[in-house]
C-alpha cells in the first residue's frame, strides 16, 4: 500500500496568543515534493536562477503576500509559459507552411487568425473552452456566493500551480529534487517564450511581414542590397 504523505506544521513566531498558548500550527501537506515555507522567497517555489537568483523588481512576491496569492501568480506564470511556446512555434510553422496548409492561410501570423474559416474557428473556440474547464475544476476552488471573498479565484490547498495530470509522455518525475529542476526549466522557457512571442507579434505589428520575411530583409541590409528593390510604386512593405 501507498505510504501516507508526511506532514510539516509550521509555527509563526506570533503564533502564541496573549495566555500564552500556541495557536494550532498550519499544517502543510507536500506536494510533488514541495512544502510552503514563508521563510523563504515565493515560499520556496522552484523557479530561481543564476545570476538574477530570486528576481522581484515588481514585488508580485513580496513579504506579506499571502501564499493563495503567490500560488495563483506562479499558476499565471506557469499556464501563460506554456500558452507562449506553442505560440512561437505556431508563428514559425504557420508562416513556413503558408496558403499549403490545411485551412489556407497566408501573410504574417498576427492576420492568420481572422483568415480562419468558421467551422475550425468553432472547433478552435471549443477546445480552448474545454480546457480551461477542465484547468478550472482540477485546480480551482468551487465559488461559493456565500463565501465570496474566501472562495473566489482560490486554488485548492492540495493543487501545485500547473499540475494538471497531462503528461502522456511520463516527462514527470517523481524525486522532489528532480521535480523542482524540471519545473525551473519549464519556467525558464516559458519565460523566454513570453518574450519571444511579444517580440515577434510586436515585429509583425510594425512592418506587416512574416518572420522569414524579416530575417530576408535585415540580410539585404546588412549584405548591402537594397531591400526595397522590389517594393511596388512608394511602397515600404512588400
Amino acid at each position: 500500500p501507498d505510504e501516507e504523505p508526511e506532514t510539516f506544521s509550521i509555527l509563526s513566531e506570533d503564533s502564541s496568543n496573549s495566555d500564552g498558548d500556541v495557536a494550532p500550527a498550519v499544517v502543510y501537506t507536500p506536494i510533488n515534493g514541495w512544502v510552503p515555507d514563508d521563510t523563504k522567497p515565493l515560499y520556496g517555489l522552484p523557479g530561481a536562477v543564476a545570476p538574477t537568483g530570486f528576481f522581484d523588481p515588481l514585488g508580485f512576491a513580496q513579504k506579506g503576500i499571502s501564499l493563495a496569492d503567490v500560488k495563483r501568480n506562479r499558476e499565471a506564470e506557469v499556464m501563460h509559459g506554456r500558452v507562449a511556446m506553442l505560440a512561437s512555434v505556431g508563428y514559425l510553422a504557420g508562416e513556413a507552411v503558408g496558403g499549403n496548409g490545411p485551412l489556407g492561410v497566408v501573410g504574417p501570423a498576427n492576420d492568420q487568425l481572422q483568415q480562419v474559416p468558421l467551422p475550425a474557428f468553432i472547433l478552435l473556440t471549443v477546445a480552448i473552452a474545454a480546457a480551461e474547464l477542465k484547468r478550472a475544476t482540477i485546480g480551482w476552488i468551487e465559488p461559493d456566493f456565500d463565501k465570496w471573498l474566501q472562495t473566489l479565484w482560490q486554488l485548492r490547498d492540495n493543487y501545485y500551480p500547473g499540475d494538471v495530470g497531462f503528461d502522456p509522455l511520463g516527462f514527470k518525475p517523481t524525486d522532489p529534487v528532480k521535480f523542482a529542476d524540471i519545473q525551473t526549466r519549464e519556467l525558464q522557457n516559458g519565460r523566454l517564450a513570453m518574450l519571444g512571442v511579444a517580440g515577434m507579434c510586436a515585429q509583425e505589428l510594425v512592418n506587416h511581414r512574416t518572420i522569414f520575411e524579416t530575417f530576408e530583409f535585415y540580410q539585404k541590409v546588412y549584405s548591402g542590397g537594397n531591400p526595397y528593390a522590389e517594393c511596388v510604386g512608394d511602397s515600404l512593405i512588400c
